[in-house]
C-alpha cells in the first residue's frame, strides 16, 4: 500500500473511532447526567470548569461554551488554583472537575478547598467508581471504549467525548433557561456570528440599477442584457404594479437553449420561474443563509410584505460579507 493510501486509511480509522466515542455517550444520559442539568440551571453563581492538562484544554472550550450560550462560566487551571485562584470560587458557584482518569495531580488537594468552601462540584470523568469523587454531587459519565491512539494511551477519544457532553450539557441547560438567537446576538457583537444574528437583508441586498428586474412585456434577449449588465445571473419578472411574478435564471437560459435555438426571441414569461422562492427585506441574514444552502440557490429576489419587488440577495454577497460558511 503507498504512503498516500496508508495516510488515508489511518485517518478515517481515527475519525471513526472517535465519531464512535461520541455515539457511546448516549448510554451515559442518565440521571446523573439529570442532576448536572439541574444544578447548573440553578446556579446562582458561575459555573467554574476546573482542569489540567488534555482535560484542562477541554475545560476551557466548555466554559467558553457555555458563556457563549447564557451561563456565566469560567475556567480555572487545577494547579493555579492551587496557589491561590481557587480563591475566586465562591459558594453560589458550581464547580465542574474534568479528570478521565480520576489520578491527576492535585485533585485530591483542591477536593478539599472546595468541600471546605461548600461549594457543590459535578465531575465529568471516564472512572466513575474512582474513590477520589466520593463527596460529589454527581458524577457525569464520559467514559470510552478506546482511544484513538495506535497504543490506546494519548488521550484523543477521551478528550472528544469529554468536549462532547460538555456540550450537550451546555445546550441543554441553555434551552431550559430560555436562551434565544436574540441573546446569542448580544453575546457576539463581533464576527460571523454577530453579523449573521444583526444585519437585516435589507442592509446587503442589491437594489436600484444593481438589481436585475424587467417587465412582463420583456423578451429573453432583453431579461438577458439586464442580467448581463448588472453581473448576477438573474433577473426578477414584475407587473405593473412592481410586484413580483417570476424569476429567470441563466441556468434556465442554458437548459432552454438546448431544446429552442430560438429561446431569446420568446417572451421572459413564457420561461420563466412562476411564484419563485423569495425573502422578506426584514428577514436576519442567518435565516436566508440557511435558505440558500437548502435549496442550492445562488441568488433570491427580496420582497416587501405585499410581494413588491426590493431588490435581490446574490449568495456571492454573502460569502464576502462572511455570512455564509
Amino acid at each position: 500500500m503507498d504512503s498516500k493510501m496508508e495516510k488515508f486509511k489511518t485517518a478515517v480509522e481515527t475519525l471513526k473511532i472517535e465519531a464512535q466515542s461520541i455515539e457511546y455517550q448516549l448510554k451515559h444520559l442518565d440521571s446523573n447526567f439529570d442532576k448536572a442539568v439541574s444544578l447548573i440551571k440553578n446556579c446562582k453563581g458561575h459555573v467554574v470548569i476546573v482542569g489540567l492538562g488534555k482535560s484542562g484544554l477541554i475545560g476551557r472550550k466548555i466554559s467558553a461554551t457555555m458563556s457563549s450560550l447564557g451561563i456565566p462560566s469560567t475556567f480555572l487551571h487545577l494547579t493555579e488554583g492551587l496557589h491561590g485562584d481557587v480563591g475566586m470560587i465562591i459558594k453560589d458557584d458550581i464547580v465542574i472537575m474534568l479528570s478521565y482518569s480520576g489520578g491527576t495531580e492535585g485533585i485530591k488537594e483542591i477536593l478539599s478547598v472546595l468541600k471546605k468552601i461548600k461549594v457543590k462540584i459535578i465531575v465529568m470523568t471516564g472512572k466513575v467508581l474512582a474513590n477520589v469523587w466520593q463527596d460529589s454531587e454527581c458524577i457525569v459519565n464520559c467514559s470510552i471504549e478506546k482511544e484513538a491512539c495506535p497504543y490506546n494511551l494519548a488521550p484523543t477519544s477521551s478528550t472528544t467525548a469529554m468536549l462532547a457532553m460538555g456540550d450537550a450539557l451546555a445546550i441543554t441547560v441553555s434551552k431550559l433557561k430560555g436562551f434565544k438567537k436574540e441573546n446569542l446576538a448580544i453575546l457576539h457583537p463581533l464576527g460571523s456570528i454577530g453579523k449573521k444574528l444583526t444585519i437585516r437583508v435589507s442592509d446587503i441586498m442589491r437594489k436600484g440599477k444593481q438589481n436585475p428586474v424587467v417587465k412582463q412585456a420583456a423578451t429573453v434577449e432583453e431579461a438577458l442584457f439586464v442580467m448581463t449588465s448588472t453581473g448576477i445571473g438573474a433577473t426578477s419578472i414584475i407587473d405593473g404594479d412592481g410586484k413580483i411574478v417570476g424569476f429567470f435564471t441563466d441556468g434556465d437560459l442554458r437548459r432552454y437553449l438546448q431544446i429552442d435555438k430560438n429561446v431569446l426571441d420568446k417572451s421572459i414569461t413564457s420561461v420563466m420561474t412562476r411564484n419563485p422562492k423569495v425573502v422578506c427585506c426584514e428577514k436576519m441574514i442567518a435565516e436566508v443563509a440557511l435558505i440558500l444552502k437548502k435549496y442550492n440557490i445562488d441568488n433570491i429576489p427580496v420582497v416587501d410584505r405585499n410581494m413588491k419587488l426590493l431588490g435581490i440577495l446574490d449568495q456571492g454577497d454573502l460569502l464576502a460579507g462572511g455570512f455564509l460558511d
